[in-house]
């Protein structure tokens, strides 16, 4: 299966900065607020701004760089009609691995919080950009900031230093978890979730040619806490993501069997479950568990398709809707 190629991913926090314009301009029919904090352009999404899914919607693209189109479709959790949030990418690495995936803590003595969208790239230092090359270098930075406080000046210093730019060239686009907006960005990572699960499991994450994915996008919880637990069910119990894929149906076949949630050791109960019995650690639960539902690889090479895995609409029903 070997090493990632290097994929070249182009224009990444200029692509982005498209898409926060955009929710900037609109801030008002999209219920989101501009502050100014240390000279960055920070956009609240859901903190004291009621932000909804249109602010959801841009801010998962932004996290994608703009490469991605995203969209809320009716869907069914059992026989509960549910919203379900929709991504297809034709740059999965680029808009998936290189940007979106949530692989820089942001901390400071005075505030946390998870970091994606392209300002990774630009900062460079995660092991998985020795993979899939991607680093880059802009004069405007964008990031997302999933938190349930706005950045202080310290943080907003720290980020503008690492991704090498000035405050004023910096714009952070945040969201809790337990908001609609945030919700909506988090759900809409279900390829993302399949592309990370590949690569740990050693594939070639050049194979992937185009990712589709479906997930539901669960109630607002009243605290963080318990959004966590829901929009991580979302994705390992009703995420469904199908990825078109070059080369060898014997690897596929392997890859395919292990890629969905429930080949975990962990698998089978809500989230916030899983979370409590491991005393809130995340690193003590099995990392294979973090990946979609059901995984479809379909080889357009060979025209062979390749799934594992399936709905779990139980879970999904006792995490959303008790």
């Amino acid at each position: 299966m070997g090493t990632t190629q290097r994929t070249p991913c182009g224009k990444l926090n200029a692509g982005a900065l498209h898409v926060a314009h955009k929710l900037v301009e609109q801030r008002e029919s999209l219920g989101v607020r501009v502050l100014n904090i240390a000279g960055a352009q920070v956009v609240d999404a859901g903190i004291e701004a009621p932000g909804g899914i249109g602010a959801g919607l841009l801010l998962s693209r932004a996290c994608m760089a703009n490469l991605a189109n995203i969209t809320i479709q009716q869907g069914r959790v059992g026989d509960i009609a549910n919203p379900v949030v929709a991504v297809y990418t034709d740059q999965p690495v680029a808009a998936c691995m290189a940007s979106q995936y949530a692989g820089w803590q942001i901390k400071t003595d005075d505030f946390f919080g998870m970091g994606s969208g392209p300002m990774r790239a630009a900062y460079g230092k995660e092991p998985l950009f020795d993979d899939i090359g991607c680093r880059e270098s802009s004069t405007a930075i964008v990031g997302i900031l999933e938190a349930g406080t706005m950045p202080t000046d310290a943080a907003v210093v720290m980020i503008a230093e690492k991704t090498n730019v000035n405050a004023t060239r910096l714009h952070l686009l945040v969201a809790p978890t337990a908001s609609l907006a945030g919700g909506v960005q988090i759900v809409a990572r279900s390829v993302e979730t399949a592309m990370h699960k590949l690569h740990e499991l050693g594939m070639d994450l050049s194979r992937v040619i185009t990712g589709f994915g479906a997930a539901p996008l669960p109630p607002v919880a009243k605290d963080d806490m318990k959004a966590i637990g829901r929009t991580n069910d979302a994705i390992l119990y009703g995420a469904e993501v199908t990825l078109y894929v070059t080369g060898d149906d014997d690897s596929l076949a392997d890859l395919a069997g292990k890629a969905p949630a429930s080949a975990s050791r962990d698998y089978g109960e809500p989230f916030g479950d899983i979370f409590k019995r491991f005393d809130y650690d995340f690193y003590k639960i099995d990392p294979m568990l973090f990946s979609p539902a059901a995984v479809t690889l379909q080889n357009i090479e060979t025209g062979r398709t390749h799934t594992a895995g399936k709905v779990n609409h139980d879970v999904l029903g006792r995490s959303f809707f008790n």
